[in-house]
């Protein structure tokens, strides 16, 4: 007799391999979802965001531009911040993005020299120790004379000659320019002397009233006698012999035969065209009434009443062959 077989035993036999199935799907998922989370952990990297208020955080993300991290971390950049790196760039290698306020400010660029310019900027400095002459400017010094008069008047009492004085410097050049100069040594070759104004008593005095006599050659009203001194003193009046030096040339011509036609006496010959700065400039003006030193007037008296100091009929302020100084002119062509 045969056996019979259930029909109900045949669906548990069918399971099995379904369920091995199963299993082997799962295990499959499982290591899927492990290689990618792998795969995930390896793009990962680590950024530090340091916010404008000084908040610190750290976060991790696979993006690596600036914008993108930013957004999915949710961070709006308002209108007055910066960001650094900026929004379109990629990372820096720091991996940090710093949030600032205020206005944006760019370093200055680079700048590159090359060899041979670098080289002309440390052009070698030359050192010369020179000497020099000069002027030591004179004073001007007031006294008052008049005794506590209202009316009064302002004359020269001595006229100012600048001094001079020899100076050593140590000078620095770059390039033929001069870049320093120090003063080693000075030395005084001649002092400065001082102008010194008097303000005295006005005098009122009748111009044809006085006259002035020289050996009895020559006649001056008191007008004349000013106007000669002040013609000498405009042609040298920083001292008596330069003074008479020059009063002492217009009485010479007086002598001569060659000078004697343009005038027979000093005044005269100082009016002669083109000889004396009367007919040259103007500057004499200035010294009429007074405004010329003492000892110039005293020259010119001394010279009308016979003195002289040289037998010279001419003279420049330079100096020319076979010329003599007396009182800063030079004199030539002897009697």
């Amino acid at each position: 007799m045969r056996k019979r077989t259930s029909n109900q035993m045949k669906p548990e036999k069918s399971m099995l391999p379904l369920k091995r199935i199963l299993v082997i799907l799962v295990i499959l998922f499982m290591l899927m979802g492990m290689v990618g989370v792998i795969a995930s952990n390896e793009k990962l990297v680590s950024v530090k965001i340091i916010l404008s208020s000084g908040y610190e955080m750290n976060v991790m993300t696979i993006n690596k531009k600036v914008s993108d991290i930013l957004a999915e971390n949710h961070i709006i950049i308002l209108e007055d911040e910066n960001v650094t790196p900026e929004l379109d760039s990629e990372l820096s290698d720091n991996k940090t993005i710093t949030i600032t306020k205020g206005k944006e400010v760019k370093l200055a660029e680079e700048t590159y020299f090359s060899a041979e310019e670098i080289l002309q900027s440390y052009t070698s400095i030359v050192e010369k120790v020179i000497t020099i002459q000069e002027e030591i400017p004179f004073k001007t010094i007031t006294k008052d004379v008049s005794n506590g008069n209202s009316q009064t008047q302002n004359k020269v009492a001595q006229i100012g000659v600048n001094g001079l004085k020899e100076v050593v410097y140590r000078v620095k050049y770059q390039n033929g320019e001069e870049i320093e100069r120090t003063e080693v040594s000075s030395t005084i070759i001649k002092e400065p002397i001082d102008k010194i104004v008097e303000v005295r008593t006005m005098t009122i005095t009748s111009r044809s009233s006085a006259v002035y006599v020289g050996t009895g050659k020559w006649t001056y009203s008191e007008s004349d006698l000013d106007l000669l001194c002040a013609i000498t003193a405009q042609e040298c009046g920083s001292s008596y012999e330069g003074a008479l030096a020059v009063i002492t040339t217009a009485c010479n011509r007086t002598q001569s035969s060659k000078w004697k036609s343009r005038g027979s006496d000093p005044l005269t010959q100082y009016k002669a065209k083109g000889q004396f700065c009367y007919s040259i400039d103007n500057n004499w003006k200035r010294r009429l009434n007074g405004n010329y030193a003492s000892f110039v007037k005293q020259a010119v008296l001394d010279a009308l009443n016979g003195k002289r100091n040289h037998n010279y009929l001419s003279f420049r302020g330079y100096q020319t062959s076979g010329s003599v100084n007396i009182g800063g002119n030079w004199y030539f062509s002897p009697m």
